[in-house]
């Protein structure tokens, strides 16, 4: 067609509006006139609108005819220059959208009798072919691919081919480009080429675990599965793996449980899983030479590598991925899956912008890749195939690997359609699919009202969302490291504390409410972002007694367990974690992220006190209330002195609950008759037999009580 050398470039930016563009040092960019050329058949543009811009003119035209994204056009000039027609902004256009949307469920590899299908959606290719290669061979075959309505590619080969590997080769603008499979349920090492694979091989029963019926009842333990094991001290035979973090009756030292079994121990309900989709920063072949956190994807439906014990086998991290569910499962616990949808590790590599250039990713106004996530590119959740792709795969986790929620990274960066579709697709296989997100608002070219913020958090109802207010109202700014917050003994806290214990839903003041209802409200002092609240503690408190900065972290942790709303404890969070200073760990060695299974047995008088708020949480209703309204009907704040707080719940029973993180001890007067202490500075069990009759409690300095009538 035309030489790579062009004089000139023409891009179709509208289904009918081509956008020229002439050096100023070709004919002073200077043509009165342009033909659009193809099969041997030429038609003038209407030229609509001229002007420069640095050093091109650039000409606005209008083609009368269809343009047929199955040809090539070339542009032919007054001086009788040509250049290809590349395919421009035309595809970030609705136009585009209805015209080339597929509803079809069967986009990547299916199998039909004996035959291998393959789909591509691909709708600006003009040709594209399938590559195929035998396991451990060098040989590939290359297999043409038929264009079919709607953008789709397809081909069927009449064979099994199980364990081979795969990618396609796309024509577009006049360059081929070689793409793995967006929709690749399995991946060679390092996520180079798909690889064929038969699910149906690695099928396991969906677990029969009772409905949750409400978040709150939900306490989220975020981990990585590198870290919860890779300790040398964690009696863990597969450190740092798939098997191990699956692993049962484990122990450490002491003969106490470790991994799996002691955070089922501890009495959470669901593990959110730090990225297990194919990630780049690890190499697979040699793990243990890097670390990465994960928030790198790759492919989004096949698991990672890294954490397999054989990553050249594609089933192996398959079958070992949902070994480790079955074993959450068979504990009664759930899995979250943390997802990373908002953005790929690299875009001018990814996938979706070697077979789509230029759909799958936001841009400015002046037509570059924004950056809101801030590591190079944005998803554009908002165009239809990007949103498929995001709900399909969501559907795929669900049905295949039997995921129980997701946490949505950068959620903001998202729409609020795609999230509202992605809860629906939940909601029809599993109700009580539980999805969080971090709501952040960010800077991407989305209007801001389909955000899927915090701001906009009443049109997504049924998805939580984290709450940072909560985060640094509590223990105090994550992004200044010696801020201290209202469990610090903060008193220009305690207003915004006082709501944020309450869910977050307007309790003191309607004008404060950040969300609807309490099982919108993730609450959270620690995660594996920023620094770790032990490390904190010892920022803020450099002159401090470690007994002092225990009381301190002890108060912040039972107060996100005891606040309205859903819980969330960062692991090793009840053993005072710690990364060494290191507030930005997502690359940092195992020394640093690892989870010190040490560090629980030296504060194993923490891990007991912590176990006992979460008995509590969970046998009380009174600190799992399910609405806005059960909230402002049940509680009673108490007139306390600040920085003090309190509140009685009549709800089932009577309880109250009291709050001193001051330095001072403190006489507060409650209802008489008498009460059972389940908790105060020194123990914390819902079967205590410690009674107090009525009248007047002496709060110890940085405390918490609970207090249950009898």
């Amino acid at each position: 067609m035309i030489a790579a050398d062009r004089n000139f470039f023409a891009y179709l930016d509208e289904m009918k509006i081509i956008t020229i563009l002439l050096p100023l040092s070709y004919h002073h960019g200077l043509s009165s006139a342009f033909l659009i050329s193809s099969d041997f058949q030429e038609h003038p543009l209407k030229i609509i609108e001229k002007r420069q811009i640095d050093n091109n003119m650039k000409y606005i035209c209008e083609f009368s005819k269809d343009y047929s994204f199955e040809k090539q056009y070339v542009i032919i000039d007054e001086h009788g220059g040509k250049t290809d027609l590349h395919i421009g902004a035309v595809i970030r256009t609705d136009a585009f959208d209805e015209k080339f949307y597929y509803d079809g469920n069967d986009l990547g590899v299916t199998f039909h009798a004996g035959q291998t299908c393959f789909k591509l959606w691909a709708p600006t290719a003009t040709q594209v072919k399938l590559k195929l290669r035998p396991a451990n061979s060098s040989f590939s075959e290359i297999v043409k691919m038929k264009r079919e309505d709607r953008g789709i590619w397809s081909v069927t080969v009449n064979r099994e081919l199980e364990f081979y590997q795969y990618s396609f080769l796309i024509l577009v603008n006049q360059e081929w480009r070689e793409a793995t499979d967006p929709y690749a349920k399995a991946v060679s090492v390092n996520g180079e080429l798909g690889v064929i694979v038969r699910l149906e091989k690695t099928h396991r029963p969906r677990p029969n675990l009772p409905a949750i019926e409400n978040a709150v009842d939900a306490i989220i333990y975020e981990t990585h599965i590198r870290d919860l094991t890779i300790h040398p001290k964690s009696g863990v035979k597969n450190k740092g793996l798939y098997l191990g973090a699956g692993e049962l009756n484990t122990k450490g030292i002491d003969d106490e449980p470790t991994g799996l079994s002691y955070i089922k121990d501890l009495g959470i309900t669901h593990i959110e899983f730090l990225p297990f989709h194919d990630f780049a920063g690890v190499d697979e072949l040699q793990p243990n030479n890097e670390y990465n956190w994960g928030y790198n994807p790759l492919h989004f439906n096949a698991p990672e590598g890294s954490y397999s014990t054989n990553p050249a086998d594609p089933y192996s991290r398959i079958m070992e991925l949902k070994q480790l569910i079955d074993q959450v499962h068979s504990l009664g616990l759930r899995v979250i899956m943390d997802v990373v949808y908002n953005h790929v590790y690299i875009r001018e590599n990814s996938s979706f912008e070697k077979v789509v250039p230029g759909y799958y990713f936001r841009h400015n106004e002046i037509g570059l890749p924004s950056n809101g996530t801030g590591v190079g590119n944005d998803i554009a959740s908002e165009r239809k195939m990007v949103r498929k792709y995001i709900v399909d795969s969501i559907r795929y986790w669900l049905e295949e690997y039997h995921i129980d929620g997701f946490r949505f990274d950068l959620m903001g960066i998202l729409d609020v359609e795609t999230m509202n579709e992605v809860r629906k697709v939940c909601d029809s296989i599993s109700k009580g699919t539980i999805i969080i997100g971090e709501g952040w608002s960010l800077n991407t070219p989305l209007p801001v009202e389909q955000k899927a913020t915090i701001a906009n958090q009443a049109k997504m109802l049924q998805i939580a969302q984290f709450n940072d207010k909560y985060r640094d109202c509590i223990k105090g700014s994550s992004f200044n490291l010696f801020d201290k917050g209202f469990a610090l003994g903060n008193e220009h806290y305690v207003e915004a504390a006082n709501e944020v214990i309450t869910g977050s839903i307007g309790f003191t003041k309607q004008g404060l409410a950040l969300f609807n209802q309490p099982f919108q409200s993730v609450n959270y002092v620690e995660c594996h972002d920023n620094h770790t609240m032990w490390d904190k503690l010892i920022a803020c408190l450099p002159d401090a007694e470690d007994s002092l900065r225990i009381r301190y972290h002890r108060l912040a942790t039972s107060i996100v367990l005891l606040s309205q709303g859903i819980p969330f404890l960062h692991s090793g969070q009840e053993f005072f974690r710690t990364k060494k200073g290191d507030g930005n760990s997502y690359r940092s060695p195992d020394p640093i992220n690892q989870l010190d299974w040490e560090r629980k047995i030296i504060y194993k008088e923490n891990v007991k006190y912590i176990k006992g708020i979460i008995q509590i949480r969970k046998s009380l209703s009174s600190f799992r209330m399910r609405t806005s309204a059960e909230i402002c009907a049940n509680i009673r704040q108490l007139p306390l002195a600040a920085p003090v707080l309190g509140y009685l719940f009549n709800r089932e029973d009577d309880v109250i609950l009291l709050i001193n993180p001051s330095s001072k001890k403190q006489a507060i007067s409650i209802p008489e008759g008498d009460w059972a202490v389940l908790a105060d500075h020194k123990q914390a069990e819902i079967s205590s037999k410690k009674i107090l009759h009525g009248g007047e409690v002496l709060m110890e300095p940085v405390s918490i009580n609970v207090l249950l009538k009898k």
